[in-house]
């Protein structure tokens, strides 16, 4: 039996983080994440530029993926991509964790962190509309370069919709966004960006249906319905921010104790622990008052659930780990990074 001290599901913001701290806290460390990628929902966005992230310059959320991951690997814990968790028991002092491919992984202790669960996007409900999907209707901007000089409509009204029309609005020929609703409910500032661009917003609307090109393989124009009246507009590529459909995703849980809150979000009973002992939380998952629903909030949850679960194992243990300027972990690593660091200095002075 291949016996783990933590066992992280879900590998996002959160549990990528508490991958590098348990490594930190000398712990034997994996990470189970149904993605075929780590990121988490980070990964939807990532062109967006970040700014939030603290004595971290701006950057591009695939960056900081990308930074994160390298981080999280720092102390080689074991990665389960692909990887869906059905059913957690536990056995005496033991946690024995099923999943979808058969396999049985065994951990001492438990790290939920599976964000906001597990994501799908709203679809256009029109017959036929996923055939486009290859080519012209989208879902998200895996890179804004892809609508130079295009023509893009954008349905939705929520952030994510005006997020993405105000990235468009410097790389495409025209944005038009239409809504549902009589009023969009992003944040003010974005929408104001679009109106000082004078963007045509198109309330009250949705799409009716759309007429592709003469090959059938791309959508040509979208029929728009505008409080009972139809409307036609030519476009190159639609881009659908309608929302996301999301699973619960602590089914595999039920069966030990109920640990929700409101039917999804785990319930902390203080320093990221839940109901049940040995199984602790951490990010978008975890509920509790004066939660912090940013980055930096997933980060101390994710220290404070470490933590915790190495006082679980080891009640003798410290109750943090020493900082990074003085553990000797780093000492090796450190003059790695020094010594390049003089190198580079030195060839740039030449």
């Amino acid at each position: 039996m291949d016996l783990f001290d933590v066992t992280i599901i879900g590998g996002g913001p959160a549990g990528l983080y508490s991958a590098f701290y348990s490594g930190l806290r000398s712990m034997k460390t994996k990470i189970i994440e149904v993605q075929p990628v780590l990121g988490g929902k980070v990964n939807i966005y990532p062109e967006k530029v970040l700014w939030d992230v603290g004595g971290q310059p701006p950057m591009q959320a695939q960056l900081f993926v990308k930074n994160l991951i390298n981080q999280a690997n720092t102390f080689a814990p074991t990665i389960c991509l692909n990887t869906k968790v059905e059913k957690v028991e536990k056995q005496g002092e033991i946690f024995v964790i099923s999943t979808n491919k058969g396999e049985i992984h065994y951990s001492k202790t438990i790290v939920v962190a599976v964000g906001g669960g597990i994501l799908s996007p709203i679809k256009l409900e029109i017959e036929g509309a996923e055939k486009y999907e290859m080519s012209n209707l989208h879902y998200t901007i895996l890179g804004l370069e892809r609508f130079r000089d295009k023509k893009v409509l954008v349905s939705g009204g929520g952030n994510g919709a005006i997020d993405w029309a105000v990235e468009l609005l410097f790389v495409a020929k025209e944005v038009v966004v239409i809504y549902r609703k009589d009023q969009l409910t992003a944040h003010e500032s974005q929408v104001d960006k679009l109106k000082e661009h004078g963007v045509d917003i198109m309330l009250n609307s949705e799409i009716h249906s759309v007429i592709s090109n003469d090959s059938k393989s791309a959508i040509e124009k979208v029929v728009i319905s505008q409080n009972g009246e139809l409307h036609e507009i030519e476009v190159d590529d639609v881009l659908i921010s309608h929302g996301y459909n999301r699973e619960v995703s602590l089914e595999f849980a039920r069966n030990i104790q109920p640990i929700r809150k409101d039917d999804y979000y785990l319930v902390s009973l203080g320093q990221c622990k839940t109901s049940v002992p040995g199984i602790f939380g951490a990010g978008d998952i975890i509920s509790y008052d004066d939660k912090v629903g940013l980055l930096i909030g997933t980060f101390q949850d994710a220290v404070l659930a470490v933590n915790n679960a190495k006082k679980y194992i080891d009640p003798k243990a410290d109750q943090y780990g020493m900082v990074s300027s003085h553990n000797e972990k780093f000492a090796e690593m450190n003059k790695e990074l020094l010594e390049e660091l003089f190198c580079k200095t030195e060839a740039s002075s030449l």
